[in-house]
């Protein structure tokens, strides 16, 4: 397929980019407590310039140290000294003809308590203490559980509101004062940006952070000349427009990313905050303030899931609001829209939805992206199956001092060393065991540095665990994780054996210098469960592997998890009646909040039952009997079928078998421990990397 619009240039003000791809902020923890760019995130940011990307836009950049910390190991520009270190950043990227600007950023109510005043003691401490990093990650769970019961500095908004559901933190007013020095703050970012040679700024006004909570009613319920009327809620960003074009020319690129909707009419609660209508009327008046693009976004951490998607969007969902502000606007309109294809990027360019792709999660998945399109590689692009690990990864790091990762692209954080990477395989035979996401990973990897690498799969397709995850509705997407892994891993050379169950002797026969067992795992049944055995009761992998075939059942599915969830919608699409029992006293308690807040609106138009407290404590033919957690009082439901998801054990009796027998001998993935794609894909790239 030709890529005209894809691949054609194209100015934002009076700076030409060379195609149409751009690399919009993610925050991925690759930074430290000074604000300057470490050697990790140098690497990142240059594999995607060198991936042949047309504009980067660095992640969050804070222009405060006090209030206005989105994160630790964030870039900043809020003093002169952060001038020459992010010249560095710029310079690299430059360097592979790609152009940068940087995103200037204050988070507001979204931020994180814990964050506020804290950063410029850290900074000092860690200039005298060399290991005070190490020291201060060690308590920050304890500064977690003080912000948990709110013992910590309130963060600051346009005005006094509920707490943010994401950050929980008690919130006060920034004073009038305070906004003017702010604007300042900002200012000076900007200048210092430019003096360190990036080509532009972009302004966060998107997702919720302190500019949007200025432009929405729902966040802005000042009385001063900062809220009321729309004219109002933009002054802050107006005044922030306004003074850098002033201090740096007014030929110096702005860019706004700004959510064109709020979107909580998508979450039932229409009358809050501001629709795509005023939206449109926000970027029309940022055009009039001169600046260069809008990169329309959507949604808050109110809203997360429209404009983080999980995996069950569709992609390109939300064209339609690139295409109101495009019609309202003559500046070019960059948006991100769920692309994940190039034919998607280059029909949406062509039918008039938008001038730029902003491509996000993809480039953490492939930094080639780009590349591999231009040079008819297509079937090469590790796709982004929208899991969310990478947003959720970071999250959960960030407590931690280390960064976010990616399910399907264990190198990115750790770029460095893939590039280095050793190709002393020698033709050695690597054989391995189970052509799941482990499985795949390694024999990509190892196939990659010059093993003879064998894989056997006693099933005749690949995928493992991760090929029943894509089976329940809206989660195909899922597919693409193994799909591509085992399409490249055959491009290297390896070669997968399919219907073919690995023993020790067809193993030997090989004699391989490596042996590697990623056989998985399956599905747990409690034998302490009485009528465990009951002919109407399987788990969830019967399922989902199409063994067993319910419809028209009154089914109870026994455990919460994103696996019980995600199959009881499966039964529910059958047109069996679902009831699900959960131990705790709340759904699916471990697992990410985002793909819980997905899931649970279908299954409620399902009318699906829950029981939480609830334990299973008998199975008959026609019911089953269950028991409060707390009262011990004991129910009895009418059920056909009893489908259980309770959890996982490891397949492991062939290492266990082979132990001692190979110098070689490694286990991975579910085998070794029950875990998630990140992990299989992590711990396999890890072990191939480091295999002598």
């Amino acid at each position: 397929m030709q890529y005209n619009y894809l691949f054609s240039p194209m100015k934002i003000g009076n700076v030409e980019i060379k195609n149409r791809v751009v690399m919009p902020a993610m925050m991925l923890g690759h930074g430290q407590f000074n604000g300057k760019p470490t050697e990790q995130m140098l690497d990142y940011y240059e594999e995607r310039a060198k991936g042949g990307v047309g504009l980067i836009i660095t992640e969050i950049t804070r222009v405060d140290d006090i209030t206005g910390v989105g994160a630790f190991a964030q870039l900043s520009v809020s003093h002169d000294y952060h001038i020459e270190p992010l010249k560095r950043l710029v310079d690299k990227i430059h360097s592979h003809d790609c152009k940068v600007f940087v995103q200037l950023h204050h988070p507001g109510r979204q931020n994180l308590p814990i964050t506020v005043g804290i950063l410029p003691i850290a900074i000092g401490l860690e200039r005298i203490i060399p290991k005070f990093r190490n020291a201060f990650y060690k308590m920050t769970p304890l500064a977690k559980k003080m912000q948990d019961k709110g013992i910590v500095l309130s963060v600051v908004g346009p005005s006094k509101t509920p707490p943010c559901s994401f950050a929980k933190g008690r919130n006060r007013t920034i004073r009038h004062a305070e906004i003017k020095k702010l604007i300042k703050k900002f200012i000076d970012g900007a200048i210092r940006v430019k003096k360190a040679g990036a080509d532009g700024i972009e302004l966060h006004a998107a997702h919720g952070y302190l500019i949007q909570q200025f432009l929405s009613p729902l966040t802005n319920i000042r009385t001063d000349e900062y809220g009321g009327s729309l004219e109002n809620r933009m002054r802050f960003l107006l005044e922030i427009i306004e003074g850098i074009k002033n201090s740096c020319g007014q030929d110096f690129p702005i860019v706004v990313r700004l959510s064109v909707d709020e979107c909580y009419d998508k979450i039932g609660e229409n009358k809050k905050g501001y629709s795509l209508l005023e939206g449109v009327e926000i970027a029309k008046r940022l055009e009039k303030a001169g600046i260069a693009a809008i990169d329309v976004s959507s949604a808050s951490y109110e809203t997360i899931n429209y404009w983080l998607e999980p995996t069950t969007f569709e992609p390109g969902w939300r064209k339609y609001m690139a295409q109101a502000v495009k019609k309202e606007v003559s500046i070019p309109v960059i948006a991100a829209n769920l692309i994940r294809s190039a034919k998607q990027a280059e029909e949406q360019i062509e039918d008039g939805y938008q001038d730029f792709v902003a491509l996000g999660r993809p480039l953490i998945a492939d930094p080639d992206w780009v590349k591999k399109v231009m040079e008819n590689r297509e079937q090469e692009i590790k796709r982004c199956m929208c899991c969310l690990w990478c947003f959720e990864s970071m999250l959960e790091n960030a407590y931690k001092g280390n960064s976010g990762e990616c399910a399907v692209n264990p190198r990115m954080g750790n770029e460095k060393a893939f590039l280095n990477l050793k190709k002393d395989g020698n033709n050695r035979t690597v054989v391995i065991v189970g052509a799941g996401p482990a499985g795949l990973t390694a024999a990509e990897i190892l196939s990659e540095r010059g093993f003879n690498v064998i894989v056997l799969e006693r099933n005749s397709y690949v995928g493992g665990q991760a090929k029943l995850g894509s089976v329940p509705p809206k989660k195909d997407k899922l597919s693409w994780c193994y799909d591509d892994l085992a399409y490249t891993a055959q491009k290297n050379g390896a070669k997968i054996l399919y219907n073919t169950d690995a023993t020790e002797k067809n193993i030997a026969e090989y004699s391989p210098y490596a042996v590697i067992i990623a056989t998985g795992a399956t599905a747990l049944k409690p034998k302490s469960i009485k009528g465990i055995d009951n002919k109407n009761v399987c788990t969830i992998t019967e399922v989902l592997n199409g063994t067993v075939a319910l419809k028209n059942k009154r089914v109870a599915v026994i455990g919460s998890g994103m696996s019980g969830l995600e199959t009881a919608e499966k039964l529910c699409e059958d047109e069996n009646i679902v009831t699900v029992i959960e131990m705790a006293d709340k759904i699916s308690p471990s697992t990410y909040i985002q793909h819980v807040d997905d899931i649970m609106p279908r299954l409620k138009k399902y009318e699906t039952t829950f029981f939480v407290g609830h334990r299973l404590k008998r199975i008959n033919n026609d019911s089953i009997t269950i028991e409060n957690m707390s009262t011990k009082a004991k129910r009895i439901l009418e059920i056909d079928y009893v489908v259980l998801s309770l959890g996982s054990k490891s397949i492991n009796d062939l290492f266990k078998s082979m132990e001692g027998k190979y110098d070689n001998l490694y286990i991975i993935g579910d085998a070794e421990k029950i875990g998630r794609i990140a992990q299989a894909t992590k711990g396999a790239a890890s072990l191939a990397l480091n295999l002598n």
